[in-house]
């Protein structure tokens, strides 16, 4: 198998990934007008109110439904732009999306952003941030991963801590992989980046020894669940969670992303990002060719809306020629 296909399959198996979570239609979402989202959280009120089980779902109402056709969301546009800008100095980079009212991203990335507009810049624009520790980073780090880079530079602007060690963690795992390695090496590489004393070394490690316990993805989802997560607070997109659960579910299946990514997007309080990144470590093992024809690629500009209607394999094939 080329590298060119891994790589493919690697920015492929993150969009399916994407997509599949519960969380991307709400994303999609955004591009609609205002009040079809206001609408839909009166719904959810009225629901909460009168104690009734119907949940409202993302709506078009009359507007265009093509937003709300299963297909990628935040984790691919932001990967998407990453790829795009990756050549670019990181604070520089970030600095040029500072100030912009049209853009959606992760409170790491929003606070990053409004640091840098002050004058901070990495690393306190990552440290002296609320949600140092989510994934952003991880989700940018496949494209660092694809092309053998380190993603340091770019993690510490907008995180910190295990923020950053998952990023490196995910970027040496899809360097292995991308290189024609096997899932095991690439979950060895990943573990020699994540210290058995920090949060995100031992959810890893515990999350590994859960899933094999379990024996296949499917079965690993309620452990996982029990070990990982407390459900006290609202931080669905914490690395020291979301990329356990990817790395487990990618060695429990073999690298099969029929298997991973469906038994991830069972996880809800992980499912914003966690099918995505398990989708782009299956993706690079499988190769593109190995992954389902009929899921979409194309980008809806619901993160930055410049991307709208690009396809992201496109700009991995620019990579590739």
């Amino acid at each position: 198998m080329m590298p060119g296909d891994r790589i493919l399959g690697a920015f492929a198996g993150m969009a399916i990934g994407d997509a599949a979570g519960w969380p991307s239609s709400r994303h999609r979402a955004g591009v609609h007008a205002p009040w079809s989202r206001r609408l839909h959280r009166e719904l959810d009120a009225f629901a909460e109110e009168h104690r009734v089980t119907t949940l409202p779902v993302p709506f078009a109402l009359n507007q265009p439904v093509a937003p709300l056709v299963i297909g990628p969301s935040d984790d691919a546009e932001w990967l998407a732009w990453t790829a795009l800008t990756i050549d670019q100095d990181r604070a520089e980079a970030f600095t040029g999306l500072a100030g912009r009212d049209d853009i959606r991203a992760r409170i790491s990335v929003r606070t990053a952003l409004d640091n840098l507009a002050r004058g901070l810049g990495p690393p306190a624009s990552g440290h002296d941030n609320p949600h140092f520790f989510d994934d952003a980073a991880v989700v940018r780090a496949v494209a660092f991963g694809a092309r053998g880079l380190d993603p340091t530079a770019d993690a510490r602007v907008t995180n910190a801590g295990d923020g950053v060690l998952g990023a490196v963690a995910m970027a040496r795992a899809i360097g292995v992989l991308v290189d024609g390695g096997q899932m095991g090496d690439a979950v060895e590489a990943a573990l020699d980046a994540l210290p058995d004393d920090t949060v995100i070394g031992r959810a890893a490690r515990t999350a590994l020894a859960v899933a094999r316990r379990a024996g296949d993805p499917f079965g690993a989802v309620p452990a996982l669940d029990a070990a990982l997560f407390d459900h006290v607070y609202s931080y669905g997109v914490a690395a020291a969670e979301t990329f356990p659960v990817a790395l487990a579910l990618a060695e429990v299946s073999g690298g099969s992303p029929g298997t991973a990514v469906p038994a991830a997007a069972c996880l809800a309080a992980a499912a914003d990002s966690a099918p995505a990144l398990t989708g782009a470590l299956t993706g690079a093992f499988t190769g593109h060719g190995a992954l389902p024809s009929g899921w979409s690629t194309t980008l809806t500009g619901c993160c930055l809306p410049e991307l709208a209607g690009i396809d992201l394999l496109d700009i991995a094939r620019g990579w590739i020629a």
